[in-house]
């Protein structure tokens, strides 16, 4: 087998690549980093000691960061759901989008876990609160930007897409998105019953106690 990711199925970068994986049911194996796996962490640190996961394996070629691994995928195992448009232009629409759910929706959520990871109070409230303000912004943004569209950048399910279902699935749990932003609700719903994120969640699912602002009972 000549694909193989390293990551950990609670990981949101990782599902982003996982979902891009099982959108397109590309062969893989899962190399998972834990402390059940050592070898698996050592190989990692050697192939990429930067010490971000996901890293995609591909023979001689270790390709990391999760938007350039999903455009390689594209490029060198091409399957039936193209997530990068072929128009120049279409594609500069998904890549933007794709970079505002990792870096204004899910950097938020990294700081409020960062701060709760601390095990100081004031650090935890005070990481949270700047998560809580920047959230509500993007929520806002994207409750507009959505209206009227099945998917991210309109009816086709793209990497935009792959970056936003874990992004959202952990920002509703860090700030719960309120029902005034109703599209941006149906939208996170909607991702939810996909069948290539319904198998990221359920994979994770056991893992839940790790999360450290509290994992609440609900998906």
């Amino acid at each position: 087998m000549s694909l193989a990711l390293y990551g950990h199925p609670f990981s949101s970068y990782t599902q982003k690549v996982l979902i891009a994986l099982y959108e397109n049911g590309t062969p893989f194996e899962f190399r998972s980093i834990g402390p059940d796996t050592p070898q698996h962490a050592a190989e990692w640190l050697q192939r990429w000691p930067l010490r971000k996961f996901p890293l995609l394996v591909d023979g001689a070629r270790n390709v990391a960061e999760t938007s350039i691994i999903i455009e390689y995928l594209q490029l060198a195992h091409p399957g039936p759901v193209r997530l990068l448009p072929a128009d120049p232009v279409a594609a500069l629409d998904v890549r933007f989008l794709d970079r505002f759910f990792d870096l204004h929706v899910m950097n938020w959520v990294q700081h409020a876990v960062n701060g709760a990871l601390t095990g100081d109070d004031a650090k935890r409230r005070e990481g949270l609160a700047l998560a809580t303000e920047k959230l509500e912004l993007a929520y806002a943004w994207l409750n507009g930007q959505l209206g009227g569209r099945a998917w991210a950048t309109g009816p086709d399910f793209s990497m935009a897409d792959c970056a936003a279902a874990p992004a959202l699935f952990y920002a509703d749990w860090t700030h719960p998105i309120s029902e005034t932003h109703g599209v941006l609700r149906t939208y996170r719903a909607r991702l939810l019953a996909r069948p290539s994120f319904a198998r990221a969640v359920e994979e994770a699912r056991p893992f839940r106690p790790l999360f450290p602002l509290g994992a609440p009972d609900r998906d």
